[in-house]
Parts: structure tokens; sequence; C-alpha cells
């Protein structure tokens, strides 16, 4: 399993965070962390343009194959029963997946076009930093369903 981010974690509670869901992912799933650069902003540059290249730098560093889930606000939204059911599906289905998210301004529309589903976290706006915390601790969460260990209960 892969994960392919927009910029390093900048706030050392949620780089804690990181560390320790990635840690405990670890008797499930290999993981691979994957930071893309950021582009720079400044105010003579178009927001399009700085997700543009930053979606083509994310498309460079897919791993392939792979299925790939990008984190979008208009991806789908699961419950956590559910999206156990859809982890175990996947991984049936494929050797590899990746899950990617963008950065402040989110994903370019060719990152979403070339995705093979979209995932919501939740309907509230929430950081790109923050969103990775709660995404691996909702991997984390359907791997102890999946197997039936007493965290999720």
């Amino acid at each position: 399993m892969s994960f392919v981010v927009v910029d390093r974690t900048r706030s050392p509670f949620l780089r804690d965070a990181e560390t320790f869901y990635l840690a405990r992912l670890k008797p499930y799933t290999q993981t691979d962390w994957v930071v893309v650069k950021p582009e720079k902003a400044s105010k003579s540059r178009p927001d399009e343009e700085i997700i543009r290249l930053e979606g083509e730098s994310i498309i460079k560093r897919l791993p392939s194959p792979t299925h790939l889930t990008a984190l979008d606000r208009t991806g789908r939204m699961y419950s956590s029963r559910e999206f156990a059911s859809r982890l175990e599906a996947l991984y049936m289905q494929n050797n590899h997946l990746t899950f990617v998210t963008g950065g402040p301004l989110g994903l370019s529309s060719a990152v979403r076009d070339a995705a093979h589903e979209s995932l919501s976290l939740s309907r509230m706006t929430l950081t790109h930093e923050m969103c990775r915390i709660f995404l691996l601790e909702q991997i984390y969460r359907a791997f102890t369903i999946i197997h039936g260990t007493k965290y999720h209960k």
C-alpha cells in the first residue's frame, strides 16, 4: 500500500500521529509514504497552475500497477465497517493500493481522472495534513475490523 502526499507534514503532533499509525499498519500491510514537493504559491501564480503542476508530480510518483484512490471532497463516503469491506474487496482484486492526497489547493483533474475511485473522509473541510491522519486511522481501523481485533469496538 502506498500513500502519495503533497508536501511534508509540518506540525510535529501530526507527524507523530502519522508515525504512530504507519507503525500500527505494519502487521497488516507494507506501506510506502511518498512525499511530492509542493509548488510555490504567489499572488502572480494562479491556483490552477499550482494544482496542475503538483498533479503532474503526483502522477510521476504513482506506483504501477496500482489501484488508485484519490481523496476528494466529492468522493464517496463510507462508514468504518463499509470502508473495511471495501478495503478487503480491493485487496482481493489488486496487488497494490495507492491513496493520494493533494496539497492545500486539492488535487488536479488529471489525478482525479486517473483515479479508479475517490474517497471523502467528511463533508467538513479538513486540512490536507489532517486528512492524512484520518485516512491512516481509518485504514488501521479497517484492518482491525477485517481481522476481528478489539480496536474498532
